[in-house]
């Protein structure tokens, strides 16, 4: 804390009194200066302890002395030291009043300290307060460096430097959405913010805003250095940020700033990962692409996903929607494979995961706005959405992003989903003679193996293919070991002499297993 007059007045070796406005010795004393003008409200600057020995002062007139202390408690004043001794062997009864209507406080300074006696210790006690808060900040520093590189997250990070600045204290990512918040009620407060994020945001980085009241008061700062600010960090306070609780957020931003680069380094790396396992899977090598992945995308291949292709005529292309997905997905705990692909954004999320929520409910907001003028730099988003697909269908599924895409583009939509375009089912279509005898030649051999006891080829194949080429699910379902379902894979596959690597192999042997569930194939064909 700064010397106040409160801490002056117990200075041992000042020995001054108050004679005026001891209620307001608390108030905090900025500098100590010694002036003999008349009116020396030009010269100062608020938050002194003003020096005075009247020598050219009327003191003794109590008209005079009002308007002399008004003017000194407007101009913000800390104080009155008067030296007795000097022009006036006490303080005249006039100050002393006008003082007190004023709230002024009004301290007696006996002759034998000197007015620089009373510097001294100011200075000191400012230069002692000003370490004191240095070193706080330091520290402040240190605790958040050793956060930071704990390599757990921001949440720590957060937690420490909220109980520096005694507040709370939020991160948000490039979409304006919080990442992480301390304390944890912090969280519903930083969401209010969001607005002023995205202004600020639009920036050049660093910047910085305050927003808010006298009582809740946020300091936003963007993070990071380039054209576009790569997040933002907001802290709340009570009050106007002191020395070492500035120290403390100034860390934060370097340290997050560096966080975040480090992270799209990384974001960088797992992108051309991410590019590597996407080739695999469409050039038909979802076991290669499985290997690759290892535990960065393994998850994510081992349920069903979607794949969607974005496009964007923004100057900034996909990263609103990128960072709107990436938030989700990071608050949900999911893996996303994100890689782009010229203009275009290709993504495999989980089907029926929030990454895939928060790219719908992006189109529908986008969907809701008013058409937007040829040549508007804010740009639009246009998404295709696959259907569900499994590692050995990304090829198909990535055919149907881009008919889904076309297709958005071609109705001026933000986004359409394939289901949208299969809408009327192709089952009727199976009723035709072509088709039954299609299905008879192609399922004829496994019907007559299963017939004779020898298996069960053809649920395993509808099991197999419904699961998308998912080993365990597929197994799961038919009750058997996986290690059996792959026998049975390899006997379809030297009894009808294909190979169920191949998609058009898949498709042909899907069909007639639908034209059998809708009935027009009942069993065996008959020989």
């Amino acid at each position: 804390m700064p010397p106040t007059l409160a801490s002056l007045i117990k200075h041992p070796a000042l020995k001054l009194t108050v004679r005026a406005g001891a209620d307001r010795l608390d108030t905090p004393v900025r500098w100590a200066h010694a002036s003999e003008l008349a009116d020396p409200v030009p010269y100062m600057d608020g938050g002194e302890l003003l020096l005075v020995t009247a020598t050219n002062l009327d003191a003794e007139n109590a008209e005079a002395m009002r308007r002399y202390v008004r003017r000194l408690a407007g101009a913000g004043v800390a104080g009155v030291g008067f030296a007795v001794g000097v022009t006036y062997d006490d303080i005249p009864q006039a100050l002393v009043d006008a003082a007190d209507e004023a709230g002024m406080p009004l301290l007696e300074v006996p002759r034998r300290t000197p007015f620089l006696a009373i510097s001294k210790a100011v200075s000191a006690a400012i230069a002692a307060d000003q370490y004191r808060a240095v070193t706080a900040g330091f520290e402040a520093q240190r605790e958040l460096t050793r956060a930071a590189l704990a390599g757990d997250g921001p949440a720590d990070l957060l937690t420490r430097l909220a109980a520096h600045v005694d507040g709370w204290a939020a991160l948000y990512d490039t979409s304006g959405a919080v990442v992480a918040a301390a304390p944890d009620w912090a969280a519903r407060r930083a969401a209010r913010l969001t607005p002023d994020v995205e202004r600020l945001r639009e920036r050049p980085a660093p910047a910085s805003v305050v927003v808010g009241g006298t009582d809740d008061r946020v300091e936003l700062q963007s993070l990071g250095t380039g054209r576009r600010a790569r997040g933002a960090l907001a802290v709340g306070t009570g009050a106007a940020l002191g020395t070492a609780e500035r120290y403390a957020v100034h860390s934060a931003v370097a340290l997050l700033t560096l966080t975040t680069a480090r992270s799209r380094s990384l974001q960088g790396a797992e992108q051309r990962l991410g590019a590597a396992v996407l080739r695999m899977l469409l050039a038909g090598e979802p076991d290669h692409a499985r290997a690759v992945a290892g535990d960065l995308y393994g998850g994510l291949l081992d349920a069903p996903f979607r794949l969607l292709i974005a496009e964007s005529t923004a100057p900034a292309g996909s990263e609103p929607l990128a960072g709107t997905m990436e938030a989700a997905a990071a608050r949900s705990g999911e893996t996303l494979l994100m890689v782009p692909e010229g203009e275009r954004l290709v993504v495999l999320a989980a089907d029926g995961g929030a990454a895939v929520a928060a790219c719908t409910a992006y189109a529908e907001a986008q969907d809701g706005r008013p058409a937007r003028e040829p040549g508007n730099e804010e740009g639009e988003v246009v998404v295709g959405l696959s259907a569900p697909a499994g590692p050995i269908a990304v090829s198909a599924a990535y055919k149907q992003a881009e008919q889904s895409l076309s297709v958005a583009r071609r109705r001026g939509r933000a986004l359409v989903e394939h289901e949208e375009l299969a809408a009327g089912s192709v089952l009727p279509l199976l009723a035709d003679d072509a088709v039954r005898a299609f299905a008879d030649g192609m399922l004829r051999a496994l019907y007559e193996h299963d017939a004779k006891g020898r298996g069960d080829l053809v649920a395993s194949l509808r099991a197999w293919l419904s699961r998308h080429g998912q080993w365990d699910a597929a197994a799961a379902d038919l009750g058997v070991h996986r290690h059996t379902l792959r026998y049975r894979m390899r006997r379809v596959e030297e009894i009808l002499g294909r190979s169920l690597d191949d998609p058009d192999a898949r498709m042909e042997l899907w069909l007639a297993l639908k034209a059998t569930a809708a009935g027009t194939t009942t069993g065996p064909a008959p020989k």
